[in-house]
């Protein structure tokens, strides 16, 4: 978002504050453009002032019984179906895909995957939950660990507002951030769970400069920061904050690559244009790896490039400034390693759309060795870097995986990446890195870090 001085024009929408179930004006503005360049929104931003006030509100309203968890299945519902301030469903798609440059079908499905999360929080806790009930008098409680939770949320994509709905249904009084190019999110949910009942003063949303997002982070009991390393670093290692930064999801082949697994890695590397932390950027191969990489990169140069309101577009988009960016870091990871896509798409790193946005096409490099610097970057768009390995690198090249999928018939090494610390999940076979269900950590047990056990001795009333 770009700072103004003056409201935008009329006509745009305007997205304030909400606190207390309230917009509330605020004299700081920012326009939020699209990808196209065009101004879609005339936003408040919450000065320091206003998000003391919001912790106060918030503190006030928190405690108590958490919210029915009916509350949060309504909430779903009015997600996905119901028209909610004035924006229908349709209006909220096209609304995320220009902002955040995120295709249309993409978005459409996580507004989907969102509402869905929202009514399954119920066999998320008991599956995540060991049982209290210890013998005749003896249990043990899971309690919130505090009474505030702060969210600071990054523009990648709309699943992650998940997190603090979870909060929510714990019984935690929520303070949101909202990525600077994707307010509509939390709007809308935030809109379907007051609608459903939520009780107002016990959420803020407040579209903010960083440091009034660090602000929050701070005076809460709990949180959660998404972003870069940038974003993420000074906050690494606190244990009441958790850290959602680079995912690095990775995979490992050593099986002949026929033309499913060629078709399985090929989705995990575009799916959802590559805009997800569990999209595949790292692949390890046994044996050279050029003849693989070049095959996935002839498969994925097929996909076109095209608006993101277009219903069949995959790719994202981003903005002019934006797309030079990316093309030079394009330019400086390619030194010294090799190009694949380049011998199928002769095409600029940034493709230009009609409509002014420019689409960056997938790119496939390959590296000599797994160590190379350059192995475990990670771009907003199909960005995948091919590596050798050998079995006498054992896990060690599979270490810091957010997720790590197994192609491999070697049993043994499955057991050693499921021993490894430092990676937080484990796919085998053709299983997308994301692919989940109720009570499988995503990044170990959310339950577990917003709940602590508190032991109950003698009769309940």
């Amino acid at each position: 978002m770009t700072a103004r001085a003056h409201p935008a024009a009329d006509q745009l929408p305007v997205l304030d504050p909400l606190i207390d179930g309230r917009p509330q004006p605020s004299a700081d503005r920012a326009e939020l453009s699209g990808v196209h360049g065009e101004p879609l929104a005339d936003v408040g931003l919450a000065p320091r002032l206003m998000a003391q006030g919001a912790v106060h509100t918030v503190s006030a309203a928190a405690g108590g019984p958490a919210p029915d968890p009916a509350l949060f299945a309504r909430a779903a519902k009015l997600l996905t179906e119901h028209e909610l301030a004035g924006e229908t469903p349709q209006q909220y798609v096209g609304r995320v895909a220009v902002s955040t440059g995120l295709a249309s079908g993409a978005v459409r499905r996580s507004l989907v995957e969102l509402a869905a999360e929202l009514a399954e929080l119920p066999q998320v806790t008991a599956a995540e939950l060991p049982s209290g009930e210890l013998g005749e008098g003896l249990r043990t409680r899971w309690v919130p660990r505090g009474r505030i939770f702060a969210a600071v949320m990054a523009s990648n994509h709309p699943s992650p507002h998940g997190a603090w709905a979870q909060a929510l249904f714990h019984g935690y009084g929520v303070l949101v951030r909202p990525g600077s190019r994707d307010p509509w999110t939390p709007a809308r949910l935030a809109a379907a769970l007051l609608a459903a009942g939520l009780p107002a003063g016990r959420l803020a949303v407040l579209p903010s400069e960083h440091r009034v997002g660090e602000f929050l982070l701070e005076a809460a009991d709990v949180g959660i920061v998404y972003g870069g390393e940038s974003a993420v670093g000074r906050w690494r290692g606190r244990d009441s904050v958790a850290v959602r930064g680079p995912g690095r999801a990775k995979a490992l082949l050593d099986t002949p690559l026929t033309d499913d697994v060629l078709d399985h890695l090929v989705h995990a590397v575009s799916f959802d244009g590559g805009t997800r932390c569990t999209n595949l950027s790292v692949l390890l191969v046994g044996g050279p790896p050029a003849e693989t990489a070049d095959r996935i990169a002839e498969r994925l140069s097929r996909i076109p490039a095209l608006p993101v309101t277009d219903p069949e577009a995959v790719l994202p988009a981003v903005d002019a400034e934006r797309a030079g960016q990316l093309a030079r870091q394009v330019a400086r990871l390619a030194e010294g390693l090799e190009d694949h896509s380049a011998r199928f798409d002769s095409r600029p790193v940034a493709v230009q759309l009609p409509d002014g946005s420019y689409c960056p096409r997938p790119v496939v490099l390959s590296a000599p060795r797994y160590d190379h610097p350059a192995v475990g970057t990670e771009l907003p768009f199909p960005f995948v870097i091919v590596a050798p390995w050998e079995p006498r690198d054992g896990t060690l090249p599979l270490r810091d995986s957010l997720a790590l999928n197994l192609l491999t018939a070697r049993a043994d090494l499955v057991a050693d990446a499921v021993a490894e610390p430092t990676v937080r999940k484990v796919t085998t076979g053709a299983v997308p890195p994301w692919h989940t269900a109720p009570g499988i950590p995503h990044d170990g047990s959310f339950t577990g870090f917003l709940l602590e056990p508190k032991g109950v001795v003698g009769d309940l009333p």
